[in-house]
């Protein structure tokens, strides 16, 4: 029997070479700045009319909440007492996928009694491969990948997604948008896993009443207004489909986005370290930044266990983005993940 540890030990270190693959191609990503000089009518970006954000966020990818391991919770702990003591208004909180280690209601318990003892804003999320890992388990709460899916339906894991985050009310989906101050947040999740799709892997798969829907609600932005789209799974290289690990109908999903101004792509999954790599994608259509893990940041050095928990703050202008990387583990800004993103007329 394939133990947990060799088959996370296996998926991580495909991971890691797809990540290592994505960051070499890349040339070293330029920062942008605007300001009120810079933003006039020969730029083709919106002048600055306010110094107060629309609206302001955090995003907190990769949770991987546990009942057999305390380390999670405790640097979740950790970003919700600084975020709790943040001097101005934080509008929502945005939890961007594998809120859990295996989508148990043992695991959505543990973490819904850790946000019960904060006072937060809106909570959103949508849902990552590990939010459907209960499929592994068997019913005395081993791992086994030779009785897969163990008497579990995907089914069941988006159901108790579902249920955690209350989104009966807005269709009983996985995926929902809400507007905040006129700012567009879309909450993409991934639909299935190997218990219903086996040939998706690790991958994101989204069916076409999902693309549909994003199809949809994408033309209110023919305006130009700022939308957020949260994603789990990175996207692979530009006009590809993706595979394990990767947002599968990527091409479509790209097609769909392409056509307006100012969209925001934030994904997760990778667990990359703020520090020690860029996080600003400018290959693609649209601007995607990859967020770090809460949970599981990688060490900046091979090897080593992390005690990195990192988060993304957001801020949306009336005439620009600004996205800088959180350290909460000593609550502290991170110098290597700062951008301030000029929002086109």
């Amino acid at each position: 029997m394939i133990t947990r540890r060799n088959f996370i030990k296996k998926g991580l270190l495909s991971l890691g070479l797809l990540s290592a693959g994505a960051a070499g191609s890349l040339p070293f990503v330029r920062r942008f700045t605007a300001n009120a000089e810079a933003a006039d009518a020969t730029t083709g970006f919106i002048e600055a009319v306010s110094n107060e954000p629309l609206i302001s966020l955090f995003v907190l990818s990769d949770l991987h909440i546990t009942i057999n391991e305390s380390s999670m919770s405790d640097k979740l702990h950790l970003a919700l007492q600084d975020i709790t003591n943040w001097e101005t208004k934080i509008d929502a909180i945005v939890l961007g996928g594998d809120l859990t280690d295996f989508g148990r209601l043992s695991d959505y318990l543990l973490l819904k009694k850790i946000l019960n003892q904060y006072e937060l804003p809106q909570i959103y999320g949508n849902m990552g491969n590990h939010d459907y890992y209960d499929v592994w388990l068997t019913a005395k709460g081993e791992f086994s990948t030779e009785t897969v899916p163990n008497g579990k339906t995907d089914a069941m894991s988006r159901a108790r997604f579902q249920n955690f985050l209350a989104y009966g009310a807005y269709g009983n989906k996985p995926y929902i948008d809400a507007w905040i101050n006129g700012v567009h947040l879309i909450m993409v999740s991934q639909e299935a896993y190997v218990e219903e799709r086996p040939e998706v892997g690790e991958g994101a798969w989204y069916s076409d009443e999902q693309l549909n829907w994003l199809r949809n609600i994408m033309k209110s932005h023919e305006d130009g207004k700022p939308s957020l789209v949260f994603i789990h799974q990175p996207l692979p290289a530009l006009g590809t489909d993706g595979r394990t690990h990767q947002m599968i109908r990527a091409n479509e999903f790209t097609d769909i986005l392409k056509p307006y101004k100012n969209v925001f792509v934030i994904s997760g999954h990778t667990h990359r370290s703020f520090e020690s790599e860029d996080h600003y994608n400018w290959k693609t259509p649209f601007h995607w930044f990859n967020n770090a893990s809460v949970g599981r940041t990688r060490s900046t050095l091979p090897g080593q266990t992390s005690s990195l928990a990192q988060g993304m703050y957001i801020e949306v202008y009336p005439h620009q983005v600004v996205i800088k990387g959180r350290e909460f583990s000593n609550r502290t800004w991170i110098d290597n993940a700062s951008w301030t993103v000029p929002l086109l007329k």
